[in-house]
């Protein structure tokens, strides 16, 4: 017997095992109403309504439907009523301008775009067929006590589009199937042993892989999802207290916030042997997860992976072997990026580069076939990033051989900073590079050529006008003045001579 998997089976098992269990705690400080405490039964009852109200809209199976939100129960209730009832839901970076996100609404096809109000001052102009607001106006959407549209469950079909940045100054749709969601969150809440008795905190954005596939794990084994919608610290600690959190996710930046804020924390750290905090985007230093162990007595966990591969790769979390070494001899071990996750292979290309073999790589790059054929190119999926495998066969992330900066968990394409400042009257040359970075693991710093006789720039000037044009996170946070810029000669630009001086002192490449 074989039977689709498909994103439907953890809403349908958590309504059937836990529909009267209190589900979601939905964020209270937000500009729309926030969503009363959701039971698993009405949590599936909304995205059943969902469902069927864009079958009201006209809306043919295989629509795309996007959304830009910060963190919300409104986002929880999107990702099922999309993916688990044949439609195909496309998460957007809330953190990105009006022409990015017209770009991604264009590029994907969406003829839906659900917008938390909060962006509508800065995203209101962007043009689709069907705009929005998520609160009172979506919510009129939903047509309850009517079955959606059947769908005939296939797990091939593409469930989400994930958006990243790349190498390019323009981001790729990665698509993902129900069997590459499916089997990442299975594999997923494996490794990380979640379960029915799990209270997991969202401080991972939620349109980042689909929270990397936890909003999937947690309804399955009917956990609780508290839903935070911006990261602070303080806010993290209170939470967790008030809660009784067990679990979450995030870039080094988070594991950052909660330890300068338990420095000022009065009385016991909330969740002290009992929460584990899975971490990804760059491995910490060494001493910043022993911290968390000898300060927060929370288990630290490391992963690996991309957008690409939904996103679990490699899992490094804490082993019998290591129990009698001490704080910093586990924070050592736990360092690297980990080991192939269940039905992951690796290898590492004679160049070096990381190569990648799962059950959760993406199904294509949408309608960009040559750079599908790139990525996965003699059967691997090539991840861009330069590797060394040990003899216990743990990856360690060494260096980054696509042109991108990771900076508080965010892929920051450099090539589309250089356009931006190149787009500068003054500006002839530039080289954007990636240097180590406490808080944010990455930072962005630009290194300028001006033109001949330029006058009246310097540092502010160019990063305003990037501001103008980008994402603040895709911003640099420093300029370099420079006479000339490294190259070889043939003319092309040495970055990795002009990253060199400010990594000297690292041990790997990537911070």
């Amino acid at each position: 017997m074989e039977i689709p998997l498909t994103i439907a089976d953890h809403l349908r098992r958590a309504e059937l095992v836990y529909g009267n269990r209190i589900a979601v705690v939905d964020e209270p400080d937000q500009v729309a109403p926030p969503l009363p405490d959701l039971t698993y039964g009405r949590m599936a009852e909304l995205a059943r309504a969902m469902a069927a109200g864009l079958d009201g809209l006209g809306l043919d199976l295989g629509t795309r439907v996007a959304i830009v939100s910060h963190n919300a129960a409104r986002m929880l209730v999107f990702l099922f009523g999309t993916s688990a009832f044949g439609r195909i839901g496309v998460p957007i970076n809330f953190r990105l301008n009006a022409e990015e996100v017209q770009y991604i609404v264009d590029h994907s096809g969406a003829d839906v775009l659900l917008m938390d109000p909060e962006l509508e001052p800065t995203l209101g102009d962007v043009k689709v067929a069907r705009r929005l607001i998520t609160g009172e106006e979506s919510d009129s959407l939903f047509v309850e006590g009517v079955e959606p549209r059947p769908w005939t469950p296939d797990e091939r079909a593409t469930a989400t589009i994930n958006y990243t940045s790349g190498t390019t100054a323009r981001p790729k749709g990665v698509e993902m199937t129900h069997r590459n969601l499916w089997l990442n969150a299975a594999t997923f809440g494996w490794h990380t042993l979640v379960s029915d008795r799990d209270v997991y905190l969202h401080t991972l954005p939620m349109f980042h892989c689909n929270g990397w596939g936890m909003p999937y794990v947690v309804t399955a084994m009917g956990g609780r999802h508290i839903v935070l919608r911006k990261v602070d610290g303080p806010e993290i600690l209170r939470r967790i207290e008030q809660h009784g959190v067990t679990l979450l996710c995030g870039a080094p930046a988070v594991v950052a916030a909660v330890l300068d804020a338990a420095a000022d924390w009065d009385g016991p750290i909330p969740g002290s042997g009992t929460v584990r905090v899975v971490v990804a985007g760059a491995p910490p230093p060494t001493q910043t997860i022993e911290r968390v162990e000898t300060e927060l007595g929370w288990e630290f966990i490391q992963i690996y992976g991309l957008t690409e591969t939904a996103p679990l790769l490699t899992m490094n979390r804490c082993r019998a072997e290591w129990d009698d070494l001490d704080a910093a001899g586990r924070a050592a071990k736990l360092s690297r990026a980990g080991a192939p996750a269940l039905g992951v292979s690796l290898e590492t290309a004679p160049d070096g580069e990381l190569l990648a073999r799962s059950n959760h790589v993406l199904k294509s790059y949408w309608q960009q076939p040559e750079a599908t054929a790139e990525a996965l190119a003699d059967g691997w999926f090539h991840t861009g990033d330069g590797a060394a495998i040990d003899d216990e066969n743990y990856a360690a992330i060494l260096d980054r051989k696509k042109d991108v900066i990771i900076s508080g968990g965010e892929n920051v394409s450099s090539i589309e900073v250089e356009d931006t400042l190149f787009s500068h009257p003054t500006v002839a040359e530039v080289a954007v590079i990636g240097v180590p970075d406490e808080k944010w693991g990455e930072t962005i710093k630009a290194l300028v050529v001006l033109a001949e006789g330029a006058t009246g720039v310097d540092e502010a000037t160019l990063i305003d006008h990037c501001r103008e044009k980008l994402a603040h996170f895709k911003c640099p946070t420093s300029i370099e003045f420079r006479s000339e810029l490294a190259r070889t000669a043939t003319g092309k630009l040495q970055k990795f001579k002009l990253r060199a001086p400010y990594w000297e002192d690292m041990e790997k490449q990537v911070n």
